[in-house]
């Protein structure tokens, strides 16, 4: 099991395709692990360099309570795989992540992609009454730390949508959107410190030059909805797109559509 022993974590990771290929980095959503990513990596493998790992708190990464920066677990990553630049692409918390990395970072960062995220230091936006009722039941099953139920909860808010029903949907899909979040009920007790980017990214995002595509589906969250309109309009080279029939994961309720979203931006974009 490929790990790195950084300051208070043992990070898991995983690589797929040639080391001398243009590197792509992954960083999963908060309601899932870097499994979320494997359909999208068998089909960046064959030309590129792909690097996924689960952050501090999810999945198979273990950590201690310290303080700890996201930005550099991700280089110190890349340090260790020998990979000076990569296309960075995330997912919710994910994306806050990599948008992070390419303000702090620019030099590592050849192409930024966002999935349902918003640059940290966002203001709050008002919720529907819905999504209200849904966050009031996640915050119930936190203070009773329940936390098996506490992970169907998020998953029901954010994977399936304030809108939209479990019965509606692919059962498969269903059934992989709570296997995604399952294992990080495990690292419920932990709490290790994220250091946030001083200043936050709000204000900053106009300064970002690599070539940028923000996405999101149209049944995610009204928040999400309204960041991704945001990093379209602030990014100077922002491209966006919006999924249909999905909410917080087009990448893995859609993947063949995504995966093509993707790979034309890619192409068009000489990354």
């Amino acid at each position: 099991m490929p790990t790195l022993e950084v300051p208070g974590a043992s990070l898991y990771y995983e690589t797929a395709g040639h080391i001398s290929s243009p590197a792509v980095l992954l960083i999963h959503a908060g309601v899932a692990t870097l499994r979320m990513w494997d359909p999208l990596v068998d089909r960046l493998a064959d030309d590129h360099f792909v690097v996924s790992f689960d952050t501090r708190g999810f999945g198979r990464t273990t950590t201690e309570n310290v303080e700890f920066s996201d930005r550099q677990d991700a280089r110190d990553l890349l340090d260790h795989l020998g990979v000076t630049q990569a296309l960075v692409i995330g997912c919710s918390r994910g994306g806050r992540i990599a948008i992070d990395l390419t303000l702090e970072s620019p030099e590592r960062v050849t192409g930024l992609v966002t999935i349902g995220s918003g640059p940290s230091g966002f203001p709050e936006t008002e919720l529907t009454d819905t999504e209200d009722a849904l966050f009031d039941r996640c915050d119930d099953a936190y203070k009773a730390g329940d936390w098996h139920l506490l992970s169907r909860l998020n998953v029901e808010l954010w994977t399936i949508g304030p809108t939209r029903n479990n019965d509606d949907l692919d059962p498969r899909f269903v059934e992989l959107a709570y296997e995604l979040d399952l294992p990080n009920v495990e690292h419920a007790r932990e709490a290790p410190i994220a250091i946030p980017l001083d200043p936050p990214a709000f204000d900053r995002v106009v300064d970002i030059e690599v070539p940028a595509l923000v996405t999101v589906g149209e049944f995610d969250l009204s928040e999400a909805l309204a960041q991704q309109a945001y990093l379209l309009d602030s990014i100077p080279t922002a491209d966006g797109y919006i999924f249909s029939d999905t909410a917080h994961l087009p990448s893995v309720e859609h993947p063949d559509e995504f995966a093509d979203v993707l790979r034309g931006w890619m192409v068009r974009n000489g990354l």
